[in-house]
């Protein structure tokens, strides 16, 4: 009996359907808001320029303009008592009309007030030039400098030899200070540096001011002496001229100047023992 024939299985792996690619979108995480407005609610003062301090002064209150960059056109501005905006383009309803007054030269502005604050702090085109907003921060600072060169001041005329007293002051109250007890140069030296420190340091830091005291005195002890037309320096004694006084030079600036010349030098160390 024949053997039947095994079927032989033909395995069909089914076609391959190619699925549509599905993106996935990737989600940007949305970046925080930046806060525009960072006005800081506080009391406010604003204050005339020049020092002016008239019983009442007004500014404009309506018909003025703002350039507002980010928008690329002026935008107009007005004060009211009862919008939420100085801006007329976001004004709704009427609009009623305040005035922007100065009592004695200043504006106080309570914190409750920020759309006149605002207004004059930051649009207002007279800031800067009629008005401006007190910085209490800058004002401190300022007080503070003050305070720090008074002290400078006091301390260096503390300090300070007769002789460079004498240089100061005498640039002060000129030849007066010939006649001044040594007790009373240094109270006036001392009420100098307190009144007018900026200008105390300069003079003490001013390598000329005892080279110029120096000429002064021998000046007023008839050693040199100075022409009637100020324009020329020669011995007491002799009338022999020591030196010219440059056009438009102050007679004992220049002296001071000459004696760190080689020449002056020597004069100098002369007069120095006459003076001695």
């Amino acid at each position: 009996m024949a053997k039947k024939a095994k079927k032989t299985e033909v395995e069909t792996t089914p076609p391959v359907v190619e699925q549509p690619k599905v993106e996935t979108q990737v989600m940007e995480k949305p970046s925080p808001k930046k806060n525009k407005d960072t006005w800081e609610i506080k009391d406010r003062t604003y204050y005339l320029a020049q020092n002016r301090k008239p019983l009442t002064a007004t500014i404009k209150s309506t018909d003025i303009y703002y350039f507002d960059e980010e928008l690329g056109y002026e935008r107009e501005l007005k004060y009211t008592s009862n919008q939420r905006t100085c801006f007329v383009d976001e004004m709704v309803g009427d609009q009623r009309l305040e005035h922007i007054t100065f009592q004695n030269g200043f504006l106080l502005v309570p914190k409750n007030k920020t759309i006149l604050q605002k207004l004059l702090s930051l649009y207002h085109p007279h800031r800067g030039r009629r008005y401006f907003e007190q910085d209490n921060i800058k004002i401190a600072v300022d007080e503070v400098e003050n305070i720090e060169t008074e002290i400078k001041a006091l301390n260096a005329a503390q300090s300070m030899d007769i002789d460079m007293a004498e240089a100061v002051m005498r640039v002060e109250i000129g030849s007066k200070v010939s006649e001044m007890s040594s007790k009373e140069l240094k109270r006036d030296l001392l009420l100098y540096a307190k009144k007018n420190p900026v200008l105390f340091l300069e003079l003490v830091n001013d390598e000329n001011v005892v080279l110029r005291n120096f000429g002064i005195r021998a000046t007023e002890m008839g050693i040199i002496k100075l022409s009637s037309d100020q324009r020329t320096f020669s011995w007491g004694s002799n009338d022999r001229k020591l030196m010219n006084v440059p056009f438009d030079e102050h007679p004992y600036s220049a002296l001071a100047a000459w004696f760190k010349t080689d020449e002056g030098m020597e004069i100098y160390s002369n007069i120095e023992k006459r003076l001695n």
